[in-house]
């Protein structure tokens, strides 16, 4: 089975918003660049949030059986993930919140069950974090860049880069920001090449 190298994942409530706008941007660059990329909207998916059932203890697999499993099987295949949500109480969107928190089950096999200690972990991949926040507030994406950058950990990834946009709320808003369209698809480029090496 072909894995994708890198995979998009849409946390947007809105098929057609500001955040879905930007990574359709750099989802154009990384695929200008001859990478493929598989993209994965989270709003049409069915995945329950962590119960907290602790059925992973034993194997590190969720005892939900849902779509994150597919999910999870394909960012664990990918070389680099993009991830885009918007800011939601100075957090990620619910739909991307539940997805991180599923993953609490590769965070058990990976320190409860394989035991693998901390200075012997190697970071072989990289992630790209987009977000949109409609205020000017100087902490806006402090609390979500802390929390993509202990999922990414998990994920054997390091935060390749972040790119945040402020006073973006309304559908479209980014459209009158063509610099920042064109800021995602050059990321989206960089980030093609970075995962290629």
């Amino acid at each position: 089975m072909k894995h994708p190298k890198i995979v998009a994942i849409y946390g947007s409530p809105r098929r057609k918003g500001n955040t879905a706008t930007l990574l359709k941007k750099a989802i154009e660059g990384a695929r200008d660049s001859g990478v493929d990329v598989e993209e994965i909207v989270l709003r049409d998916l069915k995945i329950s949030p962590c119960l907290e059932i602790y059925g992973c203890m034993q194997t590190g697999e969720c005892a939900i059986k849902d779509d994150f499993q597919m999910v999870r099987d394909k960012i664990k295949h990918a070389q680099g993930l993009i991830l885009a949500s918007p800011v939601f109480f100075y957090s990620v969107s619910s739909h991307t919140k539940i997805l991180m928190d599923r993953f609490q089950s590769l965070w058990v096999k990976k320190y409860w069950v394989d035991k693998i200690p901390k200075d012997e972990q190697t970071i072989k991949r990289k992630g790209l974090f987009i977000s949109v926040g409609a205020t000017k507030g100087k902490k806006l994406f402090d609390g979500m860049l802390l929390s993509v950058r202990y999922f990414f950990d998990v994920l054997d990834m390091e935060l390749w880069k972040a790119l945040l946009y402020r006073q973006l709320d309304f559908q479209d808003d980014v459209l009158k920001h063509p610099e920042y369209l064109e800021e995602t698809y050059t990321a989206g480029k960089a980030f093609a090449r970075a995962i290629n090496g």
